[in-house]
């Protein structure tokens, strides 16, 4: 039993779960700005705070932590690409901690943005999501 693969594993789970958040946070943004002030939008509330709560905050911080440990254990630290990787990363949880903010201006029904933007921020984890993994699996310096 390896316990690197173990966590790898886990790593990878957890990435998984993180990225599904950061893609339907958004889509929700998209549909809550298009309703105003009612049920509806109460709905969408609740579904946006349970999503970044218990599914996206928890899928970041164990994605952080077992990938700082596999960096640490594969020796990555010295190399090029994987700097790379970990400021695409740091500006994944910059997207991450926006949409947090965002989850608050909703609930406050503050939001002062048409749905059309929550459109293109949807688009900005699919981008650094392709880049990581292009440079975790390829490796190109």
């Amino acid at each position: 039993m390896n316990p690197y693969l173990w966590i790898k594993a886990l790593h990878v789970m957890a990435v998984i779960a993180w990225m599904a958040g950061l893609f339907y946070l958004p889509r929700l943004f998209v549909y809550h700005a298009r309703v105003g002030p009612g049920p509806q939008s109460e709905t969408f509330k609740v579904m946006e705070e349970k999503l970044l709560r218990i599914i996206m905050r928890p899928a970041m911080m164990v994605s952080w932590a077992t990938g700082l440990y596999l960096a640490t254990a594969g020796d990555h630290w010295r190399e090029a690409w994987f700097h790379a990787k970990l400021a695409l990363v740091v500006a994944m949880t910059a997207a991450h901690h926006y949409d947090a903010i965002l989850v608050k201006r909703f609930a406050a029904d503050a939001n002062s943005r048409p749905h059309v933007f929550y459109r293109y921020l949807n688009e900005v984890p699919t981008l650094l999501m392709m880049a990581i993994v292009a440079l975790v699996i390829v490796k190109p310096f």
